[in-house]
């Protein structure tokens, strides 16, 4: 037997003693639904194709505090951007949202009507699609399309939308923003038109706020002036930041945790330290080995293969074939989740005793280190493990 199959074999032999348990998280969850902003509950949402319904996001859960930021990685392909459709509603036929509960500020926002649901679109929950050329109206100037999301939420007046709309570009740093707000999309450069997209989004104050990929095609000093800018918006306005990425460096950065997505499955969810000091999953350590910045002369690996397309996911685990661990329980389910207690927690994250006894992290802690991977457990999907680590 090869050193590294007896390595995985010795990890799943020492955690087979425990039984399997419902994950805490989601009795966390479930207790505290109402106390999180944003709570996402075993969602999955597809397409009706061909006569079946075909997954692209597939059980997925998290959940999100004021002011917190939550990363959502992987690579195009994985469903995060569904998921960030799903929970605004705007999942077009022939997709739809098949199950799961979508909890914000206390409502299901699944069980709110259109109209309900229009009013929290823009006005409590922002999105900053990834593409601001498709995203913004190339016949209406910049200002007018920043003026119409404050009259239709009810946050300015025809007369007032014009100077709010100013003060909003000059607040994401748009020079010269009074001769701008009369610019159509097609004048600006691509940072200038993400910035726009930005302004649109805060223009009503919302408490959550999703980016979807925010410095797709922007070069690199740019990327840097727009996450500095998210980052000075969000300590300045309180908000939740759900930020959508291929880009770990972008996490590394940004995010408090980490949720790592493929094939439309959560695989791996961590502290933003845990994960990038001991990634679990072959998949996120492949998507770290990929990143460049090792030592010099060190060549990039690459993840081989690609994400497999809707409705043709492999049996078992759906990085089976890709993956560098492969062995035998692999291809036949795909696995439940490992619960780690967490090793880098912000000290503010961790609740606190009895002034004698240590800070200690809450049982249902969201910074738990989660791994679906039977390389931690030979536990199959639905049920869930506890480990502990060395």
């Amino acid at each position: 037997m090869s050193e590294s199959r007896g390595s995985q074999l010795a990890v799943r032999g020492s955690l087979n003693s425990a039984e399997p348990r419902k994950d805490p998280l989601d009795e966390s969850r479930t207790a505290n639904r109402e106390s999180r902003l944003l709570s996402v509950d075993h969602l999955t949402t597809g397409f009706d194709l061909r006569g079946r319904f075909v997954p692209a996001v597939i059980d997925v859960s998290f959940d999100l505090d004021a002011g917190e930021t939550l990363g959502l990685v992987g690579e195009s392909g994985s469903g995060k951007s569904v998921t960030a459709l799903s929970i605004m509603r705007l999942v077009q036929p022939p997709g739809r949202i098949d199950q799961g509960r979508i909890v914000f500020k206390g409502r299901d926002l699944r069980a709110l009507s259109e109209r309900e649901m229009q009013r929290v679109r823009g006005a409590e929950i922002g999105l900053i699609f990834q593409e601001p050329m498709t995203a913004l109206n190339p016949v209406f100037t910049i200002g007018s399309q920043i003026e119409e999301t404050l009259r239709v939420h009810g946050r300015a007046t025809r007369r007032t939308a014009r100077q709010k709309a100013i003060e909003l570009l000059d607040a994401v740093s748009v020079p010269e923003p009074q001769l701008r707000v009369r610019d159509y999309p097609h004048q600006l450069s691509g940072g200038l038109r993400q910035r726009a997209l930005i302004a649109m989004s805060l223009a009503c104050d919302p408490a959550l706020l999703i980016a979807d990929e925010p410095t797709t095609a922007l070069d690199v000093t740019i990327q840097a002036q727009i996450l500095e800018l998210l980052r000075s918006l969000q300590q300045k306005l309180g908000l939740a930041l759900l930020l959508i990425t291929h880009d770990l460096g972008v996490v590394a950065e940004m995010a408090d945790r980490v949720a790592v997505m493929y094939a439309g499955r959560i695989v791996e969810e961590a502290a933003v330290a845990d994960l990038f000091a001991n990634p679990l999953h072959p998949y996120t350590r492949g998507l770290m080995a990929s990143m460049p910045g090792g030592a010099p002369g060190t060549r990039l690996q690459a993840i081989q293969g690609s994400v497999p397309p809707l409705g043709e996911l492999p049996p078992g685990c759906s990085f089976t074939p890709r993956c560098p661990n492969r062995f035998e329980p692999c291809p036949k389910a795909f696995p439940g989740t490992t619960v780690f207690p967490p090793k880098d927690v912000p000290a503010d994250r961790l609740r606190q005793g009895n002034m004698d006894e240590p800070r200690i992290p809450d049982p249902g802690s969201r910074y738990h280190h989660r791994v679906r991977c039977y390389l931690h457990s030979d536990s199959v999907e639905p049920h869930v493990r506890e480990a502990q680590q060395d």
